[in-house]
């Protein structure tokens, strides 16, 4: 069996699946699907980023979700990658959206409705420069924490992407003065990321609030494949639980680490990733060496 991987914010580039726009009719279709849904011009965002609005988050989300379910409905009308073929999926943050989608539990219309709420929430979740992220290098969750705890640092484990790479949230002014304490603390890197926000943190608890609202309204559908949800890494098949890990999600970590050691332990071998850039493909070649990853985003990736 293969499972299949979505991305999250970041991976995100100018032009994105626009080679699957001109050459399948189903991704034309997409775009133009969404487009209407969200009333949100997706071709001159994601092919020409006017206005800059592709790095926007009320943008961002609702544009990599599009390209990535355009590759994937792309993909299945050449490879008949049906869900009855597919054991798992899974993505990361917003990725688990597309998952949700793909997986045809939740339908694409109210999965764009969704996602654009989201990104608009996120967006106005807190007034802009006061909060942000910043990827560490070089040590695993576990000892960052602990960072954090010995140092009282006033942030918290955002991303847990890799045994080497963790993302960190927190006031913009304590993520600067952090740095010097993670540095003398066998931290390799340092990066500020250039994103709006301190996405996955306590800063978000209001619009997780208002979004897992919108998302009790969310009509899910009983079929065979399973979810490895962000929230708690863990398989799931029981769309309550689903539901309720994806209300959590907003303002609490992403466990991308211990959501591929749980695939890893099934025995599956093979991993697609489809969407934009290959940023999870890289993730997880560093959490472990037993799949076999496929990156699906341009369309010579399908010969």
């Amino acid at each position: 069996m293969t499972s299949i991987v979505f991305p999250g914010q970041g991976s995100q580039t100018v032009g994105m699946a626009k080679d699957f726009y001109e050459n399948f009719n189903i991704a034309k279709q997409t775009f133009e699907e969404i487009g209407d849904y969200t009333k949100i011009d997706l071709k001159k965002i994601i092919f020409d980023n006017d206005e800059n609005k592709l790095n926007l988050t009320q943008f961002t989300q609702i544009c990599i979700f599009t390209a990535s379910y355009a590759i994937y409905r792309s993909l299945n009308s050449v490879r008949d990658l049906k869900v009855d073929n597919i054991e798992i999926m899974l993505g990361h943050s917003l990725g688990e959206y597309t998952a949700l989608a793909c997986s045809e539990k939740i339908n694409l219309k109210d999965c764009c409705l969704i996602l654009k709420k989201r990104g608009e929430l996120m967006n106005l979740a807190v007034p802009p420069n006061e909060t942000g992220m910043a990827a560490l290098i070089g040590l695993p969750a576990n000892k960052i924490q602990k960072i954090i705890d010995t140092n009282n640092l006033k942030l918290e484990i955002a991303n847990d992407n890799s045994e080497i790479q963790i993302v960190i949230s927190g006031n913009i002014e304590d993520l600067k003065k952090s740095r010097d304490f993670f540095l003398k603390n066998n931290v390799k890197k340092f990066i500020l990321l250039n994103v709006s926000a301190a996405f996955h943190s306590k800063y978000m608890i209001d619009a997780q609030k208002k979004l897992a609202e919108e998302i009790d309204k969310l009509t899910f559908k009983k079929n065979k494949i399973k979810i490895i949800s962000n929230y708690d890494a863990n398989i799931h098949d029981d769309n309550i639980v689903i539901k309720k890990n994806l209300k959590n999600q907003m303002a609490n970590r992403v466990n991308w680490t211990q959501s591929i050691k749980k695939l890893e332990e099934t025995g599956e071998s093979k991993i697609i990733e489809i969407g934009p850039n290959k940023v999870l493909s890289g993730l997880i070649k560093r959490i472990t060496d037993n799949f076999d990853i496929l990156s699906i985003n341009q369309v010579s990736d399908l010969k």
